[in-house]
């Protein structure tokens, strides 16, 4: 693995990079500045941090936009999902009917069973599942509904269910209860 070099405009401690890169093969950081590997410092010439954006550049490139019409379109300047690396990373899905926009109904469980339909639609056109499902994001607009949402979520989810957080927002789009988000393996 070679290093990159990052000039520091601080004073920091002289550091020989070839004895940090024989005995740290990880990315080491130097005074409030990380040093990731990729390439030599030589390539990038003075170009502060080209090493970290040429990095995150090259995984930029690999990835790709995820569309359904069996879900509701973006309602904003995002994507449905986003295919990355091997996952899936799956937008904020709401309660809403892809035919018409609108929200299945106001209960609780019927716009979370929705939202998992939507969500499982987005995951079927971007080659997962719910079963590769590792970790999902719960906004409930009132935490009391947690009850409700658990058993509705336990009939998508099966054993080990997927990592999980979930909270009350002060507001959800639409003046929605429920939205969900999903990352997904591939």
């Amino acid at each position: 693995m070679a290093w990159c070099g990052v000039r520091l405009p601080v004073a920091s401690p002289a550091i020989d990079l070839r004895q940090l890169r024989r005995h740290a093969p990880l990315a080491a950081g130097i005074c409030c500045a990380s040093i990731i590997g990729a390439r030599s410092s030589s390539t990038f010439g003075s170009k502060p941090f080209a090493c970290a954006s040429s990095a995150f550049s090259s995984a930029a490139e690999k990835k790709e936009a995820v569309k359904t019409e069996k879900a509701p379109a973006a309602l904003g300047p995002y994507s449905q999902a986003i295919k990355a690396n091997n996952f899936v990373f799956v937008s904020g899905v709401l309660g809403l009917l892809p035919e018409t926009g609108k929200f299945v109904s106001d209960s609780i469980e019927e716009q979370t069973e929705q939202v998992l339909l939507n969500m499982g639609e987005i995951l079927k056109a971007s080659g997962a599942s719910y079963s590769s499902v590792v970790k999902t994001t719960i906004m409930l607009a009132d935490i009391k509904d947690f009850k409700k949402v658990n058993e509705v979520y336990s009939k998508y989810f099966s054993a080990p269910a997927p990592a999980r957080s979930a909270y009350q927002v002060a507001a959800l789009p639409m003046d929605a209860r429920i939205e969900i988000e999903c990352i997904a393996a591939l």
